[in-house]
């Protein structure tokens, strides 16, 4: 089970999900070309090690700390939006297992029967992470902290 992070914590990891996002945008067009055979190996081994570990952390921390205070009296939209972002990490899960193999392919030098596929999948994976750390960043970390500052405050 992960520890209690601190909203710098999550934070950060979303600022680190944001940018390797930004390079997975990158990949195919470095897969059409020979040249960056390394670069774009490099860049799908720091996916998978990242999305595999620290993201995957990450939404655990989130399910397991931030979460369940959160729909405790929540109103509708709330729950709602917090609701939406659990199926988010489901969803984040399930692409993940599709996009991983191949990913994991590029690690190990294979390209062009990878590149169709990562094509048409990374964008749909890139805006759903950048919907989900928009909703959470403007909706779910705020009330968090309002809570959790409201907890601390003497009655």
């Amino acid at each position: 089970m992960p520890a209690l992070p601190s909203f710098a914590d999550l934070d950060e990891t979303h600022r680190q999900i944001l940018q390797i996002l930004a390079d997975l945008e990158r990949l195919p067009g470095l897969l059409t070309q020979p040249a960056s055979g390394s670069e774009a190996a490099a860049l799908a081994e720091r996916a998978c090690s990242f999305f595999g570990g620290a993201a995957r952390q990450h939404h655990e921390a989130e399910e397991t700390f931030v979460f369940p205070s959160l729909l405790e009296g929540a109103g509708a939209e709330l729950r709602a939006h917090v609701q939406r972002l659990q199926q988010d990490h489901h969803w984040f899960e399930e692409d993940w297992l599709e996009l991983e193999p191949h990913l994991q392919a590029v690690a190990q030098g294979w390209r062009e029967e990878h590149l169709a596929f990562l094509r048409d999948a990374l964008p749909e994976f890139t805006a759903l992470q950048h919907e989900h750390i928009a909703l959470e960043e403007s909706v779910i970390y705020p009330e968090a902290k309002r809570r959790q500052a409201a907890a601390s405050t003497p009655a």
